[in-house]
């Protein structure tokens, strides 16, 4: 039987008792503030970033890890008296994340043996396909297998969600101010989803009801599902896009869960949505 970790980084928005108890190992990316510096998840919780978000006049800005922080991670393995690592990372068409976590893979290949994926997405889209992976490494599954399987899992893998705000888009000048105005007058829901490893439209809404309606629409068509998460970033509305999954036939429990900082500096406050894998 093979003992293999699976590491992942925190851009997944994985709960903290799956890691735990998975033995998941996160590696952090970090947030600014301005001058202000955290590290995700570690000393910036998602409730005290999307309370700085509201506060702060500056939009949060992100970076991946540095190699030595994966180098860190596979070296705990080793010494945790694992045989190899396999390293599951957030879309490289979005962060040099998973540059870093190669980098450190090839300066610890005389130490032990470490897989690095791309699994191009996002997320619980990124969280869900660590926790399947996981779960096999935990039967002695070896690298191969565990390859093998993420490989499967990553064509079935979907995210979609939907923004409750432009701002975050106005202040990072990421769409002209005529435009973004417009959007905010006629209170336009933008749906996004991730295809071939980056972030995509995937249809407007003028509401925030509708916006719920087509994002649950969106996953129930992927049904029957092997695995569901309802993510979301300073939601009061949780339990409405819960009730509308709540039918949605599934292999395992939905995962109710926040969208940390690294993916909440992207979409602001409110964003919501789903993450699967299909059946």
């Amino acid at each position: 039987m093979s003992r293999i970790r699976v590491v992942t980084d925190s851009a997944s928005d994985l709960p903290e008792e799956y890691a735990q108890r998975l033995d998941i190992d996160v590696v952090s990316l970090t947030i600014r503030f301005g001058e202000e510096e955290f590290t995700d998840r570690v000393d910036l919780t998602p409730d005290v970033f999307w309370a700085k978000c509201k506060s702060s006049k500056t939009l949060p800005e992100t970076s991946a890890p540095s190699p030595g922080a994966f180098q860190a991670a596979y070296e705990r393995a080793k010494r945790d008296g694992c045989d190899g690592v396999l390293a599951l990372t957030l879309s490289s068409l979005l962060s040099a994340t998973h540059q870093s976590a190669a980098l450190a893979a090839e300066a610890v290949r005389d130490v032990i043996d470490v897989r690095v994926i791309d699994t191009m997405t996002v997320s619980m889209g990124q969280g869900l396909i660590a926790i399947d992976v996981a779960e096999l490494a935990a039967t002695g599954a070896g690298l191969d297998q565990l390859i093998e399987r993420t490989e499967v899992l990553m064509k079935k893998t979907g995210v979609v969600a939907a923004l409750d705000t432009l701002e975050h888009l106005i202040k990072g000048g990421r769409v002209g101010g005529a435009k973004a105005l417009l959007g905010q007058v006629l209170s336009i829901k933008p749906l996004v989803e991730i295809t071939g490893g980056v972030v995509a439209e995937a249809g407007r809404q003028r509401t925030r009801a509708k916006a719920l309606s087509a994002v649950a629409k969106v996953a129930t068509a992927h049904a029957p599902l092997r695995r569901l998460a309802l993510i979301h970033g300073a939601c009061h509305d949780v339990a409405t896009l819960e009730a509308l999954i709540k039918d949605v036939p599934c292999e395992y429990p939905v995962i109710v869960t926040d969208i940390g900082p690294t993916v909440g500096t992207h979409g602001g406050p409110g964003i919501i949505g789903l993450t699967w894998i299909e059946g």
